[in-house]
């Protein structure tokens, strides 16, 4: 599982981000790979819809949905921190960090190995 740890708390989440304008679902979360791991990926499944007022996650005074999707690393690639993170990892199931709560819940990372382990499963929403 790749995570970011965030400058901001110093904690880790899934990299993402808010969608600019004019690029796609699929391309945003390309985009957001690139900006806070420094790497290329393809996007080849949106696995959830995640209503984040309807979630666990800390509170937020925003009101909007998570999108998530599974990504393959393109060839000769290597994670790096950028200027939006302090470190790019990926972690085993058993191993993970402490999360950054407003951005990543742990039910998140589960349907992450769920999804990447069982390509079969429908996509969740809420």
């Amino acid at each position: 599982m790749l995570l970011v740890r965030e400058k901001s708390d110093g904690l880790w989440a899934l990299p993402g981000g808010f969608a600019e304008i004019g690029l796609s679902a699929a391309r945003n979360i390309e985009k957001e790979l690139y900006e806070e791991a420094g790497l290329k990926v393809s996007v080849s499944r949106l696995y959830g819809v995640r209503h984040k007022a309807n979630a666990s996650y800390s509170p937020d005074v925003r009101e909007f949905y998570k999108m998530f999707f599974l990504c393959d690393q393109l060839p000769g690639q290597k994670v790096q921190p950028t200027l939006e993170t302090s470190e790019a990892l990926f972690f085993p199931r058993d191993q993970l960090p402490a999360l950054s709560r407003g951005r990543t819940i742990e039910s998140d990372v589960d349907a992450a190995f769920a999804f990447a382990t069982d390509m079969n499963r429908p996509a969740f929403f809420d």
